[in-house]
């Protein structure tokens, strides 16, 4: 609502309230003459103008209340008034009516809605109406008894000239208060449009950027630019993003600190840093030079208020932004809310530029176990397939040599060459089916590793044990799928490096888990001391054990000592129902 309506709408309602009032007194002048007189003074038609008076102006106000009072009802009501001031008059003993002062009402009305002229129109329509009604009562009154008449039209006259020409001075300081106010008005809807603008922009490159310091950068910014109304004073707000590290917080953004405030990292375990992770609510202090962590910045030893704001989504916590200030009531509670809308905004930006660089690292891990894959591969097929190969052609031109020199030999030798060709033939398909293992994907789990097996024993002296229950109606395939290349990663881990005589392969259901578990006889090694730095090593296997178990939201437990052998479990807990 502009301010001329407020202005025009408080004019109505006044009116109004004043309705009420001279009604009320109509009702008791009429009361007082009946005492008076001794006799009932409420004719029919008095009692009818003070029911449809009442009823009319619940109608007006009500309409005002539901902010449906068009211009034109304005006209309609001063009408209304001069009419009801009229069949008041008539209603009464002219020429000495005493409700002649409800007359003062439109004439008012008049003067405060429009001008003196109106005011004065109004006046001299009562006023003939008054003259004329007393005249047609009383035809044969002599001129002195008119004299009544006379003095109360000239007072009418009179209040509708005064009333006219304050309504007009009152009009004009009043429109001329509400440029004034307007034009103050102007310059500051000017500034909260430009800040607006501002925060729009810089919000919608939040959502632009995947930098996630250049968004931490942005938040400071936008918090000043939506502080501007401070003046100056926003200039020298102090400000900090604080990020959760290993034990402490860091600080990744700021403005105003040291350079040895930048390195300091508060735990968060004291004051206000403290009180805001806990209760993941925005939390201020007046006394930030004494607070156990925040104190410790010489920023904000000059500062006597600060701010903290959780940047939080959910229940993962990334960190807490401070502001402080030299005055002790900047952060009011309309500012605390915009910094805390800030720092939302702030924190979906956050989100994404997280997932994205979770994205690229996962892009980076898939990359480094293809790699890991395709150096695998190429090792099993040069200690393998390639150097058996090589053997044949070595043997092929040996039997040359015998064809010559001593042919009786080359049956011999070409037997050696079959059974050779014949196993390479089984490593490859071997390796074959550990790339894609299709009776996996067709019969499940227990199949594939007893196929596994049956080619393992083809190949190698080791002794395999194979225990596995079916499994298959209690996960899915993609899990089914998971596991086998984990027991297939154990077990290639277990025949590189353990030097066993025997290997068991334990599958089934236990107490409401999943487990899978590789085991063998062989020399062991201390499990501590390789993972401590396995991920700088060349080999990425026990790496994909861990990250291929949590893949599918299982635990994985590697038992081993020196000579002791080793023992490889994997727990998946299975779903309710």
């Amino acid at each position: 609502m502009s301010l001329k309506s407020r202005s025009l709408f408080q004019v109505d309602w006044l009116l109004s309230n004043l309705r009420w009032l001279l009604l009320i007194s109509v009702a008791i002048v009429a009361l007082l003459q009946s005492l008076q007189a001794g006799e009932n003074l409420f004719s029919p038609i008095l009692i009818s103008l003070l029911l449809a008076g009442a009823a009319y102006n619940l109608i007006v106000m009500l309409l005002l209340v539901l902010r449906t009072f068009p211009k034109p009802l304005s006209a309609l009501t001063l009408v209304a008034d001069t009419a009801l001031a009229v069949a008041f008059i008539y209603a009464s003993d002219v020429p000495e009516t005493p409700y002649l002062f409800f007359g003062l009402f439109p004439i008012i009305t008049a003067s405060l809605r429009y001008n003196w002229w109106a005011s004065l129109g109004t006046a001299l329509t009562i006023v003939l109406a008054y003259v004329g009604l007393t005249y047609l009562t009383y035809p044969q009154l002599s001129l002195a008894t008119y004299f009544p008449v006379a003095v109360g039209g000239l007072i009418l006259l009179l209040a509708a000239l005064l009333s006219g020409l304050v309504a007009d001075r009152v009009t004009r300081l009043a429109a001329q208060a509400i440029r004034e106010e307007e034009e103050a008005e102007l310059p500051r809807l000017r500034a909260i449009r430009e800040r607006a603008k501002a925060i729009y922009e810089m919000a919608s490159m939040l959502s632009a950027t995947l930098n996630y310091r250049r968004i931490l950068e942005a938040v400071l910014d936008i918090s000043v630019v939506g502080l501007q109304d401070l003046g100056p004073l926003a200039n020298e707000i102090v400000s900090a993003v604080l990020l959760f590290g290993e034990d402490s917080l860091f600080i990744t953004a700021s403005r105003r600190l040291t350079r040895m405030d930048q390195l300091r990292r508060p735990p968060g375990r004291e004051g206000l840093l403290a009180q805001v992770i806990n209760t993941a609510e925005p939390g201020l202090t007046l006394d930030p030079r004494h607070d156990p962590e925040l104190g410790q910045f010489v920023a904000f030893q000059h500062c006597r208020s600060a701010v903290a704001i959780p940047l939080r989504a959910g229940f993962e916590s990334y960190g807490v932004v401070v502001f402080g200030s030299p005055e002790p009531d900047t952060f009011t509670q309309d500012r605390i809310e915009l910094l805390t809308a800030v720092c939302n905004q702030a924190i979906i930006a956050l989100q994404n530029a997280q997932l994205y660089q979770e994205l690229l690292a996962e892009k980076e891990r898939i990359v480094e176990v293809e790699e890991e894959a395709r150096k695998k591969l190429a090792r099993d097929l040069h200690d393998g397939p390639t150097q058996s190969i090589a053997a044949i052609a070595m043997r092929l031109n040996y039997i040359q040599l015998l064809l010559d020199k001593d042919p009786v030999r080359v049956k011999a030798e070409l037997k050696k060459i079959e059974d050779l060709a014949r196993r390479t033939t089984k490593e490859i398909r071997q390796m074959l089916f550990t790339l894609r293992p299709l009776i996996l994907e067709n019969q499940g789990l227990t199949a594939a590793l007893e196929q596994y097996v049956q080619k393992l024993r083809e190949t190698d002296s080791l002794e395999i044990h194979l225990e596995v229950e079916p499994v298959e109606e209690y996960v899915d395939k993609d899990v089914q799928g998971t596991l086998f290349y984990i027991i297939e990663e154990a077990i290639s881990n277990a025949r590189k490096h353990a030097h066993a005589d025997h290997l068991w392969i334990r599958v089934g259901i236990r107490d409401g888990f999943l487990f899978a578990q590789v085991e063998d006889d062989g020399v062991g090694f201390d499990v501590s001391r390789v993972q401590e730095r396995y991920d700088e090593r060349g080999s990425l296997g026990m790496i994909n054990l861990h990250e291929r178990t949590e893949l599918i939201g299982g635990t994985l437990r590697i038992e081993s000592a020196p000579g002791e052998g080793t023992r490889i479990t994997v727990q998946v807990p299975l779903e309710e129902g």
